[in-house]
């Protein structure tokens, strides 16, 4: 059986208006905060959080912290799959395109194509394909060539012609760090990104996003409680501007408050020597409503619906396309 790839990209505003679509992929933060009966008032409220926190970093001539605000979009890539007369579609990844306002010189500027990142084939690997492996071993192995073909959808798509008319920079992306790690401060300080952050063995998402031909480095921006995983491709540092930067700071910051209050809404900031823990008591809530419950049951749901929509049909022509990718 022979196929052909293509991908094609749409664009969603995210705003106070912003529904899921039936196709998203459910267990993304912003999906997570617009539904339910808080829907409207939860979107409010984190578009604000997010504003804020971009003026605090971007304090120069901005006395008031007012001068900026950010627009967000929803990027959505599907994969377009032409097999032996058969065609399908797959939604196959999930980003934030970020959009700078700055309204004393009443500019759009643009801002940086990544922040979160939302996978299928994520979840199939990590809740699915992952645990079956696992199934019966006294000790937990990662399966041989795990991560290659997703590794591979990723760096394909986003050096896709559709992809490249529409962002000028490679993306990045924020997430939060393991807490399975443990991080030591640096002497190392960045203007905008932080104090910077290292740890001496990668995890195993540090690992899956190597495979997508991203490095990670990790920073605790100014007035921040716990650093931020930035997984990116070239030179963070150099690649991009201040602006750019906070933007993304800004608007992953403040999801990560909602999802896990415990790391980055904690009322003391990380430790020179820090293990992150979801069990850590001394934190405040935000005043949003969200529900990490259904998060982890939707990943194992969407991973299985994977495995039966994309992973299964198409299991020997992936296979054969991923393999022409260089290791």
């Amino acid at each position: 059986m022979s196929a052909e790839f293509t991908f094609s990209i749409k664009k969603t505003r995210f705003d106070e208006d912003y529904t899921p679509s039936d196709d998203t992929r459910l267990t993304t933060n912003f999906a997570n905060l617009a539904r339910g009966e808080h829907r409207r008032e939860n979107l409010q409220k984190v578009l604000q959080m997010i504003d804020n926190r971009f003026n605090s970093l971007a304090h120069w001539d901005n006395p008031k912290a007012d001068r900026y605000s950010v627009e967000l979009e929803i990027i959505s890539i599907e994969m377009n799959i032409n097999a032996s007369a058969k065609q399908d579609v797959f939604p196959l990844i999930e980003i934030l395109n970020t959009t700078i306002v700055d309204k004393v010189k009443n500019e759009r500027i643009p801002g940086l194509s990544g922040n979160s990142f939302s996978s299928y084939v994520r979840d199939y690997d990590f809740s699915v394909l992952l645990l079956k492996h696992n199934q019966g071993r006294s000790e937990f192995q990662v399966p041989e060539h795990y991560g290659d073909l997703h590794g591979n959808l990723f760096k394909a798509a986003i050096h896709s012609a559709d992809y490249k008319a529409l962002f000028g920079k490679a993306p990045v992306i924020c997430l939060s760090v393991s807490s399975n790690r443990t991080y030591h401060r640096t002497e190392n300080h960045h203007p905008v990104l932080g104090i910077e952050y290292e740890q001496r063995e990668f995890s195993l998402t540090d690992q899956y996003f190597g495979k997508m031909g991203m490095k990670v480095r990790y920073f605790m921006p100014a007035f921040a409680t716990a650093p931020l995983a930035f997984y990116f491709i070239g030179n963070l540092l150099s690649d991009y501007s201040d602006l750019e930067l906070i933007s993304t700071i800004s608007t992953m910051e403040s999801f990560q408050k909602i999802y896990r209050p415990e790391i980055y809404n904690a009322n003391s900031p990380a430790s020179d020597c820090y293990q992150p823990t979801l069990k850590h008591q001394d934190y405040s809530l935000t005043r949003i409503v969200y529900d990490r419950e259904e998060r982890s049951r939707l990943a194992v749901e969407q991973g299985l619906f994977t495995e039966e929509r994309f992973i299964k049909p198409y299991q020997d022509i992936l296979g054969q396309w991923s393999a022409q990718f260089p290791a």
